[in-house]
């Protein structure tokens, strides 16, 4: 198959974003890279960001579900998956953004090399404020726990990984153990060296969660990833350093 013969399914899951789902939307619109759906996941947001989303409702690249109930972003990841039916899975949170090349270069990227699992630099957007961010060219299942620097939505999976492994339901970083898991399964992950998506970071939100991540983090190494308290402090310590060297002490 030639490159433009691959399917993607972009999974967004979406809770009152008004401020900022539409430029999300615009930017997978734009995207140069013209064979993908894009599966949104509503979970019960309220009537001003339903109002938005029912603009895109006739677009047929698009789909959505919409929950009745608030069920989290793990389940709206993992319902998304499940409709899904494409050669790659990509993901974006609903205040992030797309280059306009980002599928075209990770993709072919992909095929090229046949990785099943890659990632990219990206940039942040912190008070008007753009950091670049580079991270590591490769990632394994002891580095990432590590280094957390693979934001999510610069993720690309084939989807016959990403089928077999979940988001955690835990509260917050549930993206953290489907990392981790997809990365044993495929042994490796591999970086474009391209700021290909804008990660937004909403105002005094390091500050207040980095204590609760890092609580979460250590819950999700002890129950799920079965580490020894040793490990556990290791990994920790090791990635709040990488997370200081990355934004500061915000």
């Amino acid at each position: 198959m030639s490159q433009k013969d691959y399917k993607v399914s972009i999974i967004l899951p979406n809770y009152n974003s008004s401020d900022y789902i539409s430029s999300t939307i615009n930017s997978i619109q734009e995207q140069t890279y013209k064979n993908w759906e894009l599966i949104i996941v509503d979970d019960c947001s309220n009537k001003k960001t339903k109002k938005i989303l029912q603009k895109y409702k006739n677009i047929k690249k698009i789909k959505f579900f919409w929950l009745k109930k608030n069920k989290g972003a793990a389940y709206c990841r993992n319902l998304a998956i499940k409709k899904s039916k494409s050669d790659f899975l990509a993901f974006i949170d609903s205040d992030d953004l797309w280059k306009k090349n980002k599928l075209k270069v990770q993709i072919n990227y992909m095929i090229k090399n046949n990785y099943d699992f890659t990632y990219s630099y990206y940039q942040t957007l912190y008070n008007g404020k753009i950091k670049k961010i580079k991270t590591p060219v490769r990632f394994e299942f002891n580095s990432f726990t590590k280094d957390t620097s693979i934001a999510t939505s610069t993720m690309i999976l084939k989807q016959k990984i990403a089928k077999r492994i979940k988001f955690t339901s835990t509260k917050i970083c549930e993206d953290y153990y489907f990392k981790c898991m997809a990365l044993k399964k495929v042994g490796a992950a591999f970086c474009v060296k391209n700021y290909l998506t804008t990660y937004r970071i909403r105002k005094n939100s390091l500050q207040s969660n980095r204590f609760r991540n890092f609580y979460w983090i250590w819950k999700i190494n002890n129950n799920y990833n079965r580490f020894s308290f040793l490990k556990n402090i290791t990994s920790l310590i090791f990635i709040s350093l990488n997370s200081i060297k990355k934004y500061g002490f915000k």
